[in-house]
């Protein structure tokens, strides 16, 4: 009996593992760039996947119980998740996610682009403060990077020493995959596209390519016959080559257009999981570009 209780008192002495941050990403891309940046400092769970529209999302009581439980909430912002986050956020009942350090949002830490000079809700689905769908813009998930490092140290410090070595190996593999993602791309700057949704904003921008229409005939609405008879004139006065959409998208648009013209439709993964090669933030830009260039090789056979 001593000796069982000597030995409870030596377990009882022995300090207790730290408990990894419960990280609950409202998209694929955060999820991964927390778990890059958190390793096993981190357990993330993602609730939505690439094959959801990240505009509508149903508030479920699973996701509320992911909520309640969570230290950190990462999402894009912009009012992106507008229709969804808030009522998690109210009824998950998590004072440490309501407000910033444990809530984060991705597109605080960037200035955006496309922010409207005015606002009207007749032109469709717009966002005030810019076009939040930022993750496919390389320089800027590098800023969003090291924001989201500092929130973690800031929330766990007794292993701030880990994330930033993890932040600064992330860094370096990041930029020097730029600087093969912009090689890679050379043949696709300038190209004229038409894109189903005004979510590539930042992957055309980086690679140098330019929007000369969209299928949708508002920002978040379906696609008309109309608008894309309109569009066929669109892409052979503009010579656009490529029709862009996404895993979440219907595809029935764009390839009706590319069987109406000379353009080729290609499906982009969007974000991580959109295709079976874009498994994480790397191999998401680099599937991408692949796609982009083989479907337009294909065009000009």
């Amino acid at each position: 009996m001593k000796r069982y209780l000597i030995s409870l008192f030596v377990l009882c002495a022995l300090p207790l593992p730290a408990l990894a941050l419960n990280i609950f990403a409202c998209e694929p891309e955060w999820g991964s760039l927390a778990t890059e940046l958190g390793g096993d400092q981190v357990k993330v769970y993602v609730a939505t996947n690439a094959h959801q529209d990240p505009h509508h999302v149903q508030a479920r009581p699973g996701l509320i119980n992911r909520v309640r439980r969570a230290d950190m909430v990462a999402c894009t912002g912009g009012e992106l998740e507008i229709g969804w986050l808030p009522v998690l956020l109210e009824h998950g009942g998590n004072n440490k996610v309501r407000k910033e350090p444990g809530l984060f949002y991705a597109d605080s830490q960037i200035q955006l682009l496309g922010k409207p000079t005015t606002l009207d809700r007749a032109a469709g689905d717009i966002h005030a403060d810019g076009n939040p769908h930022a993750q496919l813009g390389p320089h800027r998930m590098l800023k969003v990077a090291n924001a989201m490092s500092a929130r973690l140290q800031q929330l766990d410090p007794e292993h701030s020493a880990d994330y930033q070595q993890r932040l600064a190996s992330f860094s370096q593999r990041w930029q020097a995959a730029i600087a093969r993602w912009q090689q890679q791309a050379k043949p696709l700057q300038g190209m004229p596209v038409i894109v189903h949704h005004e979510e590539w904003i930042y992957l055309l921008n980086f690679l140098g390519m330019t929007r000369v229409g969209e299928l949708e005939p508002k920002p978040g609405l379906p696609p008309t016959p109309s608008h894309l008879a309109e569009l066929v004139n669109v892409v052979k006065d503009k010579h656009a080559q490529l029709i862009i959409y996404s895993a979440y998208n219907s595809p029935d648009a764009s390839h009706w257009l590319a069987s109406h013209t000379g353009a080729c439709a290609v499906q982009l993964p969007f974000t991580v999981g959109g295709t079976d090669k874009a498994k994480d933030l790397f191999s998401l830009m680099d599937d991408s570009i692949q796609r982009l260039l083989d479907t337009r090789e294909k065009c000009h056979a």
